[in-house]
C-alpha cells in the first residue's frame, strides 16, 4: 500500500460490509486494491481525502461486496462473443437464417461456431435442429451447434470429417444420436463430444482474448467479481494467461482444469503433468483452483435412481467407473490440488459420496474443501447429511433450474425438478453451500440468483417453494460463504480494512427491491481490487 490517504472514497445511504454484527456504514475508502478504512459517519473518512482521491458522492446508494459466481464457463462466454447468436433465434427458420448468414461470409471448408446459451423449448418447434435442417443452412461448411457443456448438434459435413457413421461404437458415457428411423441425426452427448470438437482449431488468440475482455465486461455488468470457470482446458489456460497480461480481464478467475471426457487415471496423471508450471501462481487476478470431473451428464442424462418420467427404461448415464474415479481423484489429491465433480442426478450424487468417503478414507488429512460437489441439484436429507458428515461443499445453481424447468420436467417430471437445488434443506443441515449460475445453461447475474433463490421462480412458474431461502442466506452464498469456498474469506467476501476492495454501487438496496424488479437490477459501478471495471461490456 502507499502511505497517501485515499485513492477511492464513497459516501452512500448504506454500505452493507457483511461483517457480522456490524451495522451498514456510510463511507468507505479505498487505497491501492484494499478497502482502508470505513465509518457510519458518510464525513467520517474526509480526513483521506486528497489531490489524488476519486470521490464519489452518492447519498442514496447502497454499497455491498462484489459477488461471485462459483460455478459458470467464462470461456464459453467468451467463445459465444464472436459465435453466431443463436440463442436470439425464435423458431428454427431463424435459427437457421442466422447461421446461413454468417456462411455467407465464411470461406468454404471453415468452421462455424454457434453460442451455447440456448434453449430448444424457446424455439417454436420445441426441439433441436437436425443434421439434415443444418445441411440447408450450409452444405458447404463443417457447423457445430453446441447447447450448454453437454450437447451437440452438427451437420453431415461435421459428420462426414470426423468420420462418423452408423457404425460408429458408441464412446462409454456417450450418446450418438439417431432419428426414428435409426439414422444419424448430427446430435451428439457428453463422451461422444469429443469426436467432433477435436478437429474444430482453435480461435485466434487475439480474438479469443477479446472475448474474454467482452464477456468478463458483461459479468462484471451484473455484480460479479469473480469467477470460478468450471471446464478450462490448458490451451483456455493459457490464452487467459495472454488475456490477463493485456488487460483484459475484468473479473477475477479462479479455474477448474478440465478432465471431462477422461476415463482413467493415466490420462489424469498426464493432465497433471501439463498443470505444474501453474501451481505457484500468485496472480490474485487468475489462479488454478483444481481439476473438474464429470460423473453423470446433464438435463438429458443425470443419473437417476428412479427411471426417466418420459422413458421407464432409462436412468441417466454415469460417465465413470466409481473404482477408476476413486484412482483418479486420488491422483489430483495427492498432487496438492482440489477436485470438483459434476454430479446431477440422485444416483450421481450418492455414488459420488461413496468415491469422496473412499478417497478420504485413503488419504487421510486432506485439508477441508479438497473435494467438492458441482450442482448436488437432485440431493436428498441422506444424501445432504452424508456429505455434511464428509466436509463436502456443494455448489448450487438457480439460474439453471429457472431458464431449464420446462426441459427438465419433460425428463424427470414435476416431483423431482421441484426437488432440484434445494438451498434451504443444504443449509438447515448445516451444509457449506455457494452460488453461482452454470452458465451457459443458467442466465448470470448476481440478482438474477438473489431473486431465483428466494422466489424459486422458474420459466412455468414457482418451482419447490419450500426450498427457498431468505435474501440474506443467498447473498451470503454469492459472497462470504463463496469466498470461503475458495479459501480466500481472509481476502475477500466482506468490506473489511486490509481485504481487495472488490465492490458493487447499487442505485437501490437490492434486499429492498420488489422482487419482479430485483431479477434484472444491475449495479451501477463493479469496483474489482479498487478498479472501476463497468460500465465496460455493458
Amino acid at each position: 500500500m502507499t502511505d497517501h490517504g485515499a485513492d477511492l472514497l464513497i459516501r452512500a445511504a448504506a454500505v452493507h460490509t457483511l461483517v457480522p454484527g456490524q451495522a451498514p456504514q456510510r463511507a468507505l475508502a479505498v487505497r491501492g486494491d484494499r478497502v482502508a478504512a470505513v465509518s457510519p459517519d458518510p464525513e467520517g473518512l474526509d480526513h483521506m481525502v486528497s489531490a489524488r482521491t476519486t470521490v464519489h458522492d452518492l447519498p442514496g446508494a447502497t454499497v455491498l461486496p462484489a459477488f461471485d459466481d462459483t460455478h459458470t464457463h467464462l470461456i464459453h462466454a467468451a467463445f459465444g462473443a464472436h459465435d453466431v447468436p443463436v440463442h436470439r433465434a425464435r423458431t428454427i427458420a431463424e435459427f437457421l437464417d442466422l447461421i446461413r448468414r454468417r456462411a455467407a461470409s465464411t470461406p468454404e471448408g471453415e468452421w462455424i461456431r454457434t453460442t451455447t446459451n440456448w434453449q430448444e423449448l424457446n424455439l417454436a418447434e420445441r426441439r433441436m435442429p437436425t443434421a439434415a435442417e443444418l445441411d440447408r443452412a450450409t452444405d458447404r461448411h463443417p457447423v457445430l451447434v453446441k447447447r450448454g457443456g453437454h450437447n451437440d448438434v452438427v451437420n453431415t459435413y461435421a459428420l462426414r470429417l470426423a468420420g462418423i457413421t452408423e457404425d460408429t461404437p458408441v464412446p462409454p458415457g456417450g450418446v450418438i444420436g439417431r432419428d426414428a428411423d435409426g439414422r444419424l441425426n448430427g446430435r451428439l452427448i457428453d463422451n461422444a463430444l469429443g469426436l467432433v470438437e477435436r478437429l474444430v482449431p482453435a480461435q485466434d488468440r487475439s480474438r479469443r482474448i477479446d472475448g474474454l475482455r467482452l464477456a468478463s465486461g458483461r459479468y462484471a455488468a451484473t455484480g460479479i467479481g469473480t469467477v470460478r470457470d468450471c471446464a478450462v482446458t490448458p490451451e483456455d489456460y493459457r490464452v487467459l494467461l495472454a488475456a490477463r497480461e493485456a488487460g483484459a480481464l475484468h473479473t477475477r478467475v479462479r479455474t477448474l482444469i478440465s478432465a471431462l471426457g477422461m476415463t482413467g487415471a493415466a490420462q489424469v496423471e498426464d493432465l497433471l503433468d501439463v498443470m505444474e508450471e501453474w501451481r505457484h501462481g500468485s496472480d490474485p487476478g487468475l489462479w488454478v483452483w483444481g481439476v473438474k470431473f464429470g460423473l453423470d451428464g446433464g438435463l438429458e442424462a443425470g443419473a437417476t435412481e428412479e427411471p426417466y418420467a418420459c422413458d421407464h427404461s432409462y436412468s441417466g448415464t454415469l460417465i465413470w467407473e466409481p473404482d477408476a474415479l476413486v484412482e483418479a481423484v486420488e491422483a489430483v489429491v495427492r498432487r496438492g490440488w482440489r477436485v470438483g465433480t459434476h454430479a446431477y442426478g440422485d444416483r450421481a450424487v450418492r455414488v459420488l459420496l461413496d468415491v469422496y468417503e473412499r478417497v478420504l478414507a485413503r488419504n487421510p488429512g486432506l485439508p477441508a474443501g479438497t473435494l467438492v460437489m458441482e450442482h448436488g441439484g437432485l440431493a436428498g436429507p441422506e444424501q445432504r447429511a452424508r456429505a455434511v458428515a464428509l466436509g463436502i461443499p456443494v455448489t448450487i445453481q438457480q439460474p439453471l433450474l429457472h431458464d431449464t424447468a420446462e426441459v427438465e420436467e419433460g425428463f424427470w417430471g414435476p416431483e423431482r425438478v421441484a426437488a432440484l437445488f434445494p438451498a434451504r434443506g443444504w443449509l438447515d443441515q448445516d451444509a457449506q453451500v455457494s452460488a453461482g449460475s452454470d452458465f451457459p445453461v443458467g442466465q448470470f447475474g448476481a440478482t438474477r440468483s438473489l431473486w431465483g433463490m428466494t422466489t424459486r421462480q422458474t420459466v412455468i412458474g414457482v418451482k419447490g417453494p419450500e426450498h427457498a431461502i431468505t435474501y440474506d442466506e443467498a447473498l451470503a452464498l454469492h459472497t462470504t460463504q463463496a469466498a470461503r469456498l475458495l479459501g480466500e474469506e481472509h481476502l475477500r467476501g466482506t468490506l473489511t480494512p486490509g481485504r481487495f476492495a472488490d465492490l458493487t454501487v447499487w442505485d437501490r438496496d437490492p434486499a429492498d427491491c420488489p422482487s419482479d424488479l430485483l431479477r434484472d437490477l444491475d449495479p451501477t459501478h463493479t469496483f474489482v481490487g479498487g478498479r472501476l471495471v463497468t460500465p465496460v461490456g455493458r
